[in-house]
């Protein structure tokens, strides 16, 4: 059987000064550190709160195994254009980093309730006309939830439409079309609120007893019903060669609320490089952080939050 590959919606990013902007390093607690993007000029902005994807995802939107700076050079482009930013670890980079990590008590309400502390936390400091959270591929979902009441827009970085049990099932039969009964089974368990033994390790590195409780926990969010919720000002962002969030799920969401903004730009992949060539390419480029993003996207994100 061949070996399961899936990209959890991971998110990623990059490096670098601009005198249009400064940075600061900042904390909204212990737990939650990032970078404060600054525009020089701007005496009350706009702020965009990037929200990263699945895994440890760090500030830059980089892991251990991709480092792409998308999320970073979105950063320095927005801050460019006016608007502040901030763009934090996820909590599990710090626990990682403290060696406090317990897998099995992770969940999907942690990271809900972290966005949900970072809006806070700059609403409390007065110093941004606008809040805005952009949620990058799970990010998404998460920053449907926690801007849902407490933000002023909201924007969807390839995020999806549908939820994380079709994604994952729709992923690894791409590979594995035989054992598709098997994960559905898995996953009528993990919708039932139950855990259960794993006994064939080959489905580990998604299914292992640790990481149930939190696939539990984030299962019964569905993206499009999360984003009816929104009554704000809403983008959605996705590229044709995104080859783990099909543009099919910007679909789902724009039909969910049509009110909503869409964007689908042409050969931009998941980590927001432009790709013209095959598969092959698309996954290189996941470890290519000199490869700039797409200028469509900063040009989208840019003139959106200008509407507001």
């Amino acid at each position: 059987m061949k070996k399961i590959v899936l990209f959890l919606l991971i998110s990623v990013s990059g490096f670098g000064q601009n005198p249009a902007f400064k940075t600061e390093e900042t904390a909204v607690n212990s737990l939650l550190t990032g970078t404060l993007y600054t525009p020089e000029k701007a005496k009350k902005p706009a702020l965009l709160i990037l929200l990263s994807g699945s895994g440890p995802t760090d500030r830059d939107g980089n892991q251990p195994s991709a480092k792409t700076n998308c999320l970073k050079l979105l950063a320095e482009s927005v801050a460019t254009a006016g608007t502040a930013v901030y763009s934090f670890d996820k909590r599990i980079v710090a626990e990682i980093k403290s060696g406090k990590i317990d897998e099995a008590k992770m969940s999907f309400e942690n990271y809900i309730n972290d966005a949900k502390d970072v809006i806070a936390f700059f609403k409390a400091s007065k110093k941004y006309s606008k809040i805005i959270v952009g949620g990058h591929s799970e990010g998404s979902l998460v920053g449907m939830v926690a801007a849902n009441g407490n933000a002023d827009a909201f924007i969807s970085l390839a995020g999806a439409g549908r939820s994380i049990d079709k994604v994952i099932t729709e992923q690894v039969i791409k590979q594995n079309p035989e054992i598709k009964d098997t994960l559905e089974s898995f996953f009528v368990k993990l919708k039932q609120g139950k855990t259960f033994k794993l006994e064939d390790q080959m489905y580990a590195s998604l299914f292992r007893e640790s990481v149930q409780p939190y696939m539990i926990s984030w299962i019964k969010y569905d993206p499009s019903v999360e984003i009816k919720k929104l009554k704000i000002p809403t983008l959605i962002v996705n590229g044709t060669t995104d080859i783990q969030v099909p543009v099919l799920d910007a679909e789902i969401l724009k039909q969910a609320k049509p009110d909503a903004k869409l964007a689908i730009i042409e050969n931009m992949n998941h980590i927001f490089k432009i790709i013209t060539g095959d598969r092959t390419e698309n996954l290189a480029s996941y470890n290519k952080p000199e490869l700039p993003i797409s200028s469509e996207l900063s040009t989208v994100v840019n003139q959106f939050i200008k509407t507001l």
